[in-house]
């Protein structure tokens, strides 16, 4: 991770490329789909939870809902994408030198490009609704930037570990949708026991959703505490990350 990056970049830029255009290859509406899918999912699970469950502390239940799903959604695509991207360029790696990084950064970034698109679906809803606009909805970048970070980190573990640990594949969409009902997309967490809401305030994604949704949907900048928490957990995870990957990828040639 010492080396010259920058020369790379435009091998970065080619491989988000490339992704982002095989994803929606032979596709009739395209990029419209990175609109659609946030929009339908979130029809779907308001529907169900607005009706059944009644959470009456959220005020906007569906703009709550494509808040955290949006960026709950990034972080499980860009981390399982970055899990395989060192085995399938297996080939191209044996053949060439290439910064083997570069593969999970470009999976994150592809995902990355996506959600920019879906982003336009918070907007929509938020046209639907009639949500208020608040100044402090300019800073939505920030818990995005931080979550984008955190993505590259966790993508470079799970990419290293996944070519020694091929079980890692297959635990990992188990631990995803742990984390999934561990973090309060479609329920408030005042729904849940003292002891659980402990835990969730530990989890990061919480941290991330909960500085985007304050933005967005409450108007509010939260306080210096939880931007420090979230900026701190970021980076321990990029380094942790670039620490990993770095110690394991030199037997990457051994099992790929």
């Amino acid at each position: 991770m010492t080396l010259n990056a920058k020369k790379y970049f435009p091998l970065m830029s080619e491989l988000v490329r490339r992704d982002v255009k095989l994803k929606y290859r032979r596709s009739v509406l395209g990029y419209l789909w990175s609109l659609l899918n946030p929009l339908m999912m979130m029809a779907i699970m308001t529907l169900v939870f607005s009706h059944v469950f009644r959470y009456e502390s959220i005020k906007n239940y569906p703009l709550y809902l494509i808040c955290g799903q949006t960026l709950f959604t990034f972080f499980n695509e860009s981390t399982s994408m970055a899990m395989y991207s060192i085995i399938r360029n297996g080939p191209l790696i044996k053949k060439v030198y290439i910064p083997k990084f570069i593969f999970p950064i470009s999976k994150v970034f592809s995902c990355f490009v996506t959600m920019a698109f879906s982003l336009a679906a918070i907007l929509i809803v938020m046209i639907f609704t009639r949500a208020p606009f608040h100044w402090s909805m300019l800073l939505f970048w920030a818990p995005v930037l931080l979550l984008l970070i955190f993505c590259c980190g966790m993508g470079m573990i799970v990419s290293a570990l996944s070519v020694q640990f091929r079980d890692v594949t297959h635990l990992y969409s188990v631990l995803t949708t742990a984390w999934m009902y561990l973090t309060p997309i479609f329920y408030p967490i005042e729904a849940v026991p003292d002891w659980v809401a402990r835990i969730i305030a530990c989890n990061p994604l919480y941290m991330y959703i909960t500085l985007f949704r304050s933005l967005v949907l409450d108007g509010v900048v939260p306080g210096a505490g939880l931007w420090l928490a979230a900026l701190g957990v970021s980076a321990l995870m990029m380094a942790l990350g670039s620490f990993v990957f770095g110690k394991m990828q030199r037997d990457f040639i051994l099992y790929i």
